[in-house]
């Protein structure tokens, strides 16, 4: 693909891969709100098509972070290709480690759907299993989350290197991405919980919308050439 075409579909992939991931977010929390387990499979097996539209959704998600992956490779592999390649990589592991996200909540649905009725097998089975996956799927989204801050934060380096988009806009990719890569791990350990696990995130939401309608409407400017060596 030439480079103005990668640039479009970069930003549309930004922008979709939001859309899709606020709301999928939203159904997964309304659909395990419930203070213990049995009470989250409960709340899992009424809310099942809420759960299955967010299985789609988080797939479709991860097709997104592999298409920014590669398009943003593309775009960023002349400044340095090796870096370049690292941060696909790292995308492509957050698309890998969202698909086994959908596939685990595919699993939590029927174990929260065979919980229920008359034909249903051993209660504290069925809780001690369901809290193995509950637990999974909790510890699955920092990690997937920090692939993504550090191919975020190589691609966003590469870009104020290259001077290929306002150089405010990559700094500001750069501290996001930083402050997401230093909080994500204290995340993992419980060392950062609460309400600042969802602010650490409102400066990387207005870098990917602004960039992604950058790359839309002016692309990515091609840098400089560095005379042959």
């Amino acid at each position: 693909m030439t480079r103005r075409t990668n640039s479009t579909v970069a930003g549309s992939a930004f922008l979709l891969y939001i859309a899709l991931g606020i709301p999928s977010l939203i159904l997964t929390n309304r659909a395990t709100h419930a203070p213990d387990v049995a009470g989250k499979l409960a709340s899992i097996a009424q809310h099942a098509t809420d759960v299955r539209v967010a299985i789609v959704l988080i797939l479709f998600s991860g097709f997104c972070a592999l298409t920014l992956g590669v398009t943003l490779y593309a775009l960023t592999r002349d400044q340095d290709r090796d870096l370049a390649l690292i941060a696909l990589c790292c995308r492509v592991g957050e698309g890998v480690i969202a698909a086994v996200s959908a596939v685990r909540t595919l699993q939590l649905l029927s174990v929260a759907m065979a919980s229920t009725g008359a034909a249903a097998p051993d209660a504290a089975a069925v809780q001690a299993f369901g809290g193995l996956l509950l637990k999974q799927g909790g510890l699955g989204l920092p990690i997937s989350a920090t692939c993504f801050a550090v191919g975020s934060t190589l691609y966003s380096y590469l870009f104020l290197r290259a001077r290929s988009i306002p150089v405010a806009l990559a700094w500001l990719g750069v501290l996001a991405s930083v402050l997401l890569v230093v909080a994500l791990p204290l995340q993992l350990t419980g060392f950062l919980h609460g309400q600042l696990t969802y602010f650490v995130w409102i400066p990387m939401a207005v870098f990917e919308v602004t960039l992604g309608l950058w790359l839309i409407i002016k692309g990515v400017a091609m840098p400089p050439r560095r005379p042959p060596a």
